[in-house]
């Protein structure tokens, strides 16, 4: 028997409030695990603890999987907390439907037309978005943005959904909603409205400015731990609720979401969540990406080729655990202060985090899409560690680890995919050459800030910790790193 009411769940396991009472307000493009674990699990909260029309139609953008899942179970879903203390669930009646907008996109442009829909986030990973960091706009040559151009009033991009919606809304007289970015992308909000902007401007000029003056666009800082749900996830859930739950997830016990508060048609009580309201999320995005996910992508290079297929795996490796608390250190270090905030502290319960137990955190599934995800968590501290005169051998070992893992060497791992969405370029600039060559082809590319790729002095020391990686097991690479970590 499948998950489909709440009359099946244990009393315990219970919303607190009859999700039936409250009307759909949020439309969420991007449905998965994290968007579960995270902000439909903190609006379930919100509802519990103030009410209002705030539940949530989630939206796959390509993979019917995702609302296959949840639309038999009218959006139910178990959550799953997991921590070194123990392990909670709860029942999230938050997701009022979930629907899949590929080859169809009408029903989810109503719904983002319709007057109800106050607010439409999004978690779809930055390489869906389109974007042109260094033009602060849309990438016309992005397939998505190039075919929701070609074909405006069809779209099944990001950008060309929300440029299309909010047209909509302005034709209909009705304000606009408030577009949410909640992925791991510095001043995303800005980034987003650059690109919608630029986007609609290719389109109308009028539309692009009525959007560029009228459209909220608040920035956030998202974090959880969110491994992908497995058998074992489904029949926990199974265990717990006494029925089949295909949509179950698992997460950590911690979370942070710190929002830029600009909502002008209102949110929920997100406060009541534990949400931090500021108006400066920049300082907060910094800290997670330098520290967190900078550390992440170490740790997940480094580790998968140690033979760690686990997060929790790379902390039970004391060599590599003490390049894990080096890297934080360092990270840290580029850090300005932030009021409030212990960068100690928080360096500390991260490590207590990476080590949680109950975690089945992929190594492998980290380390995908490290074009996309370095220049922001690694390249983007160095600037800053160089004006304060402060080592950058951290940064050099993840760009080492990193391009090791680019190269495709199998010579201490077995064949693996390069994950990423310029494999087919990065595998060009790394096959089959050394590590003089892997660098100087990478330094040719986009990828850099132009401060970071005339760094010679930088690229000398990741030539420099590349060179073994490339034919040596990476285990002994590890420990002679740690070793001088550690000033033996």
């Amino acid at each position: 028997m499948r998950l489909t009411s709440l009359g099946q769940v244990p009393a315990g396991l219970r919303p607190g409030y009859d999700p039936a009472a409250h009307g759909v307000g949020i439309l969420h493009l991007g449905l998965g695990a994290f968007h579960k674990a995270h902000q439909a699990a903190l609006t379930d909260l919100a509802l519990a603890a103030s009410g209002g029309d705030w539940r949530i139609l989630g939206v796959s953008l390509r993979s019917p999987r995702a609302s296959g899942e949840l639309h038999p179970q009218n959006g139910l879903y178990t959550l799953i907390e997991k921590g070194a203390e123990g392990t909670t669930a709860r029942v999230v009646g938050a997701v009022a439907d979930a629907v899949c907008s590929a080859g169809d996109p009408e029903p989810v442009l109503a719904a983002m037309a319709s007057e109800a829909t106050r607010i439409v986030s999004l978690t779809v990973t930055e390489k869906a978005y389109g974007l042109d960091r260094a033009a602060q706009g849309c990438d016309p040559s992005h397939p998505a943005v190039a075919a929701d151009l070609a074909t405006p009033r069809a779209p099944q991009g990001v950008l060309g959904l929300l440029t299309e919606a909010l047209r909509r809304r302005h034709e209909a007289g009705f304000a606009p909603f408030t577009v949410l970015c909640c992925d791991n992308l510095p001043e995303n909000g800005v980034l987003l409205r650059g690109a919608v902007v630029d986007f609609a401007r290719r389109l109308d000029p009028a539309l692009s400015a009525w959007i560029a003056g009228e459209v909220a666009f608040p920035s956030t800082m998202v974090d959880r731990i969110t491994p992908a749900a497995t058998g074992a996830t489904r029949a926990e859930a199974a265990t717990l609720l006494g029925c089949d739950d295909l949509a179950a997830v698992e997460t950590e016990r911690f979370f942070q979401w710190v929002v830029e508060d600009s909502f002008p048609l209102g949110r929920p009580d997100w406060e009541a969540a534990g949400v931090i309201f500021t108006d400066d999320v920049s300082a907060f995005e910094a800290m997670k990406l330098r520290m967190l996910n900078g550390t992440h992508s170490m740790l997940a290079y480094a580790g998968f080729h140690a033979g760690d297929a686990y997060v929790r795996d790379v902390m039970a490796d004391a060599p590599l655990a003490t390049l894990v608390r080096r890297h934080l250190a360092a990270a840290a270090a580029t850090l300005p202060p932030i009021e409030g905030i212990d960068t100690g502290a928080y360096a500390e319960a991260l490590l207590r985090r990476f080590e949680n137990p109950a975690i089945a955190h992929e190594t492998f599934q980290i380390a995908m899409d490290g074009s996309e995800k370095m220049p922001q968590r690694i390249f983007a501290a160095i600037p800053d560690a160089r004006r304060a005169d402060l080592p950058v051998r951290a940064f050099a070992f993840a760009a080492a680890a990193w391009l090791r893992h680019v190269s495709g060497r199998t010579h201490d791992c077995a064949p693996y995919d390069l994950r990423d969405p310029i494999a087919d370029r990065l595998h060009a600039i790394a096959a089959g050459q050394d590590a003089a060559d892997i660098v100087a082809g990478l330094r040719g590319t986009e990828i850099l800030p132009p401060a970071v790729a005339r760094d010679d002095a930088f690229w000398s020391e990741v030539t420099g910790i590349l060179a073994p990686m490339l034919s040596q097991p990476m285990t002994d690479v590890i420990v002679r790193e740690a070793a001088r970590a550690s000033g033996a």
